[in-house]
C-alpha cells in the first residue's frame, strides 16, 4: 500500500503543490516580522500566521465554488464594492493622510484591496457575455471604460494612487487577453505619455509629486523625502550575499528603516538573509506565478482563462511593484509584499486570487461541475 493510498481522499486532492510553497513563504515572512519586532511574536508575526490560516481556509472554500456562482456574483459583487468605496469617502477611517478603511466592528476593511480581484472578475464576465463581433468594436469602449474608471477614480480620491494604478493594470491585462486591437493599447499608451506631464502638475497631490521626484533623485533629500528609499537601499546592500544573520538587522532594529514590517519588509529580510533570502522569495513567487499561468492556459473556457490570468497578474503586480520600490526602481507606493509584509487586507486579497485560480484548476479537471 502506497503512502498516497493511505491519505484520505479529501486531504490528498487538495492543491498541495501550491499550499506548501505558500506556507513556506508565509512562515519565512513571519520570521522576518518576528525579527522586526525585536524577537517577539506580537504584534506582527503571530497575527501574520493567523491571517494566513484563516484566509487559507477561505481560499479552499472559494476553490470549491462552481463556475456558475462566480458568473452570477460578478456584477452584484462589483456593485457592492462600488458602494463600499463610496462609503469610504463618506464615513471611512483616516490613517496616514488617506481615507481608505471601513470599520465593520469586528474588523477594519480596505475595500480598494478587494477591488483588485473584483475588477478582474467583472471584466472576465463582461467579455464572456460580449458577442465576438463586438470585441474589436469601438462601441465596447464606453461600458468597458466605465467599469474601470469608476472604481479607479474613487480609489484615487482617497487618495491611493498605487492601488488605483493596480486596478487599472489588472484591468488592462484582462482587456488585452480578451483580444482588443493592439493599436488601441498603443494609442492609449501614447495618449497617456502625452497627458502625463499635465497630470503630474495638476492631478497629483504634493506628496505624490515629491515621491516621483524622489524616485528620480533620492539622494537630493536623503533626510527628507528620500529617506525611505535611501535607508531601504542601505539595508539591502549591507546584507550582501549571505546576510547579517537572523535577528541582526541594524536598520530595522535601530529604527532607521521606516515601515520595516509592511512596505519595506523585503528590505528587512534582505539585510538579515542576504541575496540568498531574496532568491528564495523570488523562487516561490515564480513557482506560484508559473502555476497560475498554466491554469489559465488550460482553462476550459474564455471566462475561466481571463479570470485565472487576471488573478495571477494581480499577485505579480504586488510582488513586482513592492520589490522595485524597495530597490529604488519605482516610486514609493503603499503596496505590501504578499505573504511577507504584515497586513490583513492584502493577505485576504492575495488569498482570494489564489483560491480563484484553484477553482479554475478544479473546473479544468472536472468540467466546472457544481462540486468544483
Amino acid at each position: 500500500m502506497t503512502l498516497r493510498s493511505r491519505i484520505p481522499e479529501a486531504i490528498a486532492r487538495e492543491p498541495w503543490h501550491v499550499i506548501v510553497p505558500l506556507f513556506a513563504l508565509n512562515t519565512f515572512g513571519s520570521a522576518v516580522l518576528y525579527s522586526a519586532a525585536g524577537g517577539k511574536l506580537s504584534p506582527w508575526a503571530l497575527l501574520h500566521e493567523i491571517h494566513f490560516a484563516v484566509f487559507l481556509v477561505m481560499a479552499l472554500v472559494i476553490s470549491r465554488l462552481p463556475r456558475e456562482l462566480f458568473q452570477l456574483l460578478a456584477y452584484p459583487g462589483y456593485g457592492l464594492l462600488i458602494v463600499m468605496l463610496v462609503l469610504v469617502e463618506l464615513i471611512g477611517g483616516i490613517g496616514g493622510g488617506s481615507q481608505r478603511w471601513l470599520d465593520l466592528g469586528f474588523m477594519t476593511l480596505q475595500p480598494s484591496e478587494l477591488m483588485k480581484p473584483g475588477i478582474v472578475l467583472v471584466l472576465a464576465r463582461f467579455f464572456e457575455t460580449l458577442p465576438p463581433s463586438m470585441t474589436r468594436s469601438w462601441r465596447t469602449l464606453l461600458p468597458l471604460g466605465g467599469l474601470v474608471a469608476v472604481p479607479a477614480g474613487l480609489v484615487m480620491l482617497q487618495p491611493d494612487l498605487g492601488t488605483g494604478l493596480a486596478i487599472c493594470a489588472g484591468a488592462a491585462v484582462v482587456i488585452f487577453l480578451a483580444g482588443l486591437p493592439t493599436s488601441w493599447f498603443v494609442g492609449a499608451g501614447a495618449a497617456g505619455a502625452a497627458i502625463a506631464p499635465v497630470a503630474f502638475f495638476t492631478l497629483l497631490h504634493d506628496y505624490q509629486r515629491k515621491r516621483v521626484l524622489t524616485f528620480l533623485d533620492p539622494e537630493s533629500d536623503p533626510l527628507g523625502t528620500g529617506y525611505h528609499i535611501t535607508q531601504s537601499k542601505i539595508a539591502i546592500g549591507s546584507g550582501g550575499f549571505f546576510g547579517k544573520g537572523f535577528g541582526n538587522g541594524s536598520q530595522s532594529h535601530l529604527e532607521y528603516l521606516p515601515e520595516a514590517h509592511t512596505d519595506f519588509a523585503f528590505a528587512t529580510m534582505a539585510e538579515e538573509w542576504g541575496m540568498l533570502g531574496g532568491l528564495f522569495v523570488i523562487a516561490i513567487f515564480m513557482w506560484v506565478l508559473r502555476w497560475g499561468l498554466q491554469v489559465a492556459r488550460n482553462a476550459p473556457d474564455r471566462f475561466s482563462m481571463l479570470l485565472a490570468a487576471g488573478m495571477t497578474f494581480t499577485i505579480f503586480f504586488y510582488m513586482a511593484i513592492n520589490m522595485m520600490m524597495v530597490m529604488g526602481l519605482a516610486p514609493v507606493v503603499g503596496i505590501p509584499l504578499p505573504w511577507i509584509s504584515h497586513g490583513g487586507s492584502s493577505m485576504m486579497t492575495n488569498m482570494i486570487c489564489v483560491g480563484t485560480i484553484m477553482a479554475v484548476e478544479r473546473w479544468s479537471r472536472r468540467g466546472g461541475s457544481l462540486a468544483g
